[in-house]
């Protein structure tokens, strides 16, 4: 049948699309941990080579461990900044860069927030948010700031907008904004570059992220993207929203984006990964039914 034809190449074609996305992120992970290890890279090349005039490499050489590496996870100074908390480092070998991972955030607002940590475009920032949150890093902290562009902010013990962990990482999927040309006619309305329920990493300065992040409770539209999106809002976003319509009061530096009310962390918890599956057909040809959210 035609139809049973169409579903079938429809199902190749988001295999395939879903294939090309984890290749593409592959390559980015290598290239910025190359950036990013460029100086160590040099050193070792140059170590390598003497080693290897002296006959050092006669015998089979080992395999290279550091090009199993999906993360690098760069120290801070805990004191030059009192307000980062060691808490150790997430793993750099072995981490899941495919499907989704659960995160669960329990706030004194209502009832918990729901989201899912893509794992495909930003395996770095959810292995490092579930390793903070196997330290219990974020539990009974204080989301400190409701933000102008329209999100919770979150993920700082301290509350200054400077805390973290002991290490930072680099970003991985800030969000990219076509550039105009001059000669085009106008373009029809673009989706918004952050849509509400958006969770994307936050940090100071910028490219050094660490434990803070947003959720977005409206769409946040920008032609200079800064956050790097590391998932969506799955459930709870009511609550998100409530919480963005808070007063907010003078946060001590005259900026007037802490909440009134406190708004407290009181667990925040990361599944197992899940890799992403695509469906089976039915029987007759149709798309199987989901299950309903709950």
């Amino acid at each position: 049948m035609a139809s049973s034809r169409d579903r079938q190449r429809k199902l190749a074609r988001a295999k395939l699309d879903r294939q090309m996305a984890r290749r593409a992120a592959t390559v980015r992970r290598r290239r910025r941990i190359q950036a990013g290890a460029g100086a160590v890279l040099v050193l070792v090349l140059i170590v390598a080579g003497s080693a290897w005039a002296l006959g050092a490499f006669d015998s089979e050489p080992k395999q290279n461990a550091a090009a199993e590496d999906i993360c690098l996870w760069t120290p801070q100074d805990a004191t030059a900044n009192t307000n980062l908390k060691d808490v150790g480092t997430p793993e750099t070998k072995g981490l899941p860069t495919d499907g989704t991972r659960a995160m669960t955030v329990s706030t004194n607002q209502g009832s918990p927030i729901t989201a899912e940590l893509d794992l495909t475009s930003s395996p770095c920032a959810a292995a490092s948010i579930a390793h903070l949150a196997s330290r219990s890093f974020y539990d009974k902290t204080n989301c400190h700031e409701i933000t102008a562009d329209g999100a919770l902010r979150c993920g700082d013990p301290s509350g200054t907008g400077l805390g973290g962990p002991t290490y930072s990482f680099y970003d991985e999927n800030v969000p990219t904004v076509p550039s105009p040309s001059p000669s085009a006619s106008p373009a029809p309305d673009q989706p918004p570059t952050y849509p509400k329920g958006t969770v994307a990493m936050i940090a100071n300065p910028p490219g050094a992220n660490g434990s803070q992040f947003l959720i977005f409770f409206k769409d946040f539209t920008t032609t200079d993207p800064k956050f790097p999106v590391i998932g969506r809002v799955t459930g709870g976003l009511d609550v998100v929203e409530k919480i963005g319509a808070l007063p907010t009061v003078d946060n001590g530096t005259g900026a007037k984006v802490k909440p009134k009310t406190d708004v407290v962390i009181q667990s925040l918890t990361v599944g197992e990964p899940v890799t992403a599956a695509a469906p089976a057909p039915s029987a007759s040809g149709t798309p199987a039914s989901s299950p309903s959210a709950g």
